[in-house]
Order: structure tokens, then sequence, then C-alpha cells
């Protein structure tokens, strides 16, 4: 693989307006497709990462009234990927020290709640559908969390096993989770 080339000065100047990341226009507001219904009631109790618990817990996503055809042919997935707000984020950090680690990280990093725009991702298991009710399993999710999209998981293209995981790799023998000592 090759390095990206850096921009030259000439071609930067030549960027379009929409191209420059600062001179982005505004994103129109998002609605909500769902709900999570779940036992986590508060972030202490929530699993650290999707699939992590050693007793998973059942949820709910409730999709909003005239969307249950959103959610035909999504049965015959073993996974889905959520995409919600983290409405119990409160504000963030460019840097962070992540669980069992001792050193400050770009939030980008992380999978820090705490984001310049708290949107997060979990692939989590679809036990069944039942209307506009999906049932899932393995799952990190509060209660009232806002389900903004539902994707099908896709082993063939979702699946990266021989992917570098960044500052983690060099993780010998990662300690204890620091918010708890």
């Amino acid at each position: 693989m090759t390095a990206p080339q850096d921009i030259d000065a000439a071609a930067a100047k030549d960027f379009a307006v929409e191209e420059d990341p600062d001179c982005l226009p505004l994103l129109p507001p998002m609605q909500p497709v769902g709900v999570v219904h779940s036992p986590y009631r508060n972030h202490f109790a929530t699993p650290r990462q999707p699939g992590t618990s050693s007793d998973p817990a059942d949820g709910w996503i409730i999709l909003r009234r005239g969307l249950q055809n959103c959610a035909r042919d999504v049965q015959g997935f073993d996974r889905i990927w959520v995409i919600f707000w983290l409405s119990y984020s409160r504000g963030w950090k460019p840097m962070v020290v992540p669980p069992r680690d001792i050193h400050h990280r770009g939030v980008f990093a992380t999978r820090s709640p705490h984001r310049p725009n708290p949107v997060g991702l979990s692939c989590v298991r679809l036990l069944n559908v039942q209307g506009r009710k999906l049932l899932i399993r393995d799952h990190d999710l509060l209660h009232g969390t806002p389900v903004l999209d539902i994707k099908p998981y896709i082993p063939d293209y979702d699946s990266h096993p021989q992917a570098n995981a960044g500052w983690l790799d060099s993780l010998t023998d990662p300690g204890p989770d620091h918010r708890w000592l």
C-alpha cells in the first residue's frame, strides 16, 4: 500500500467550498427511526461493548409508526448494525484516557461516547422481528436511546479479522479499568 500524497499549496487553492470541511453547510435535522427499550437504565450497568457481557440481556428496538415495512426482510440476518444517538453523553473532549489504558488518546481513536457528534454504532444480535419491533441481544444500549438507522451485518463485507487495531495492538497487558479504581 502506498502512502497518500500530500496536497500541494497550488492544489489546495483549487478546492471547492464543499471540499473544505470548515465551509460545509450544517446537516439537516435527523428524525430517529425508533427507540431502544432496554433493561440497562444507566451507563454503569451496560456492557463495555456489545457482545461482551457474560449475562447478555435482551432489548427491543421499537420503530416509529409507519416504518414497519423498513424492517421487512431483516428477519434472516443474525446481526444488525444499530446507529444511534448517544443521548446520555454530556459534552466531549478531544483527548480521552480509554478504559484499561493510561495514555491520553485522540477521541477518534477510541470508542468513547463523548464525541463531537455523539453518534454510536453497535453490532447486535437480531433474535426476532414482530412488525415494528426488533428483539435484540448482546447489546450495549441504554433504555430510551434514539435509533437513527439500522443496517444488516454482512460477514463478507463487515468482518476484517486481519485488520490492525492501532494503539490497542501495543497493549501487552491492558490494566484494570481506571474509572473504577
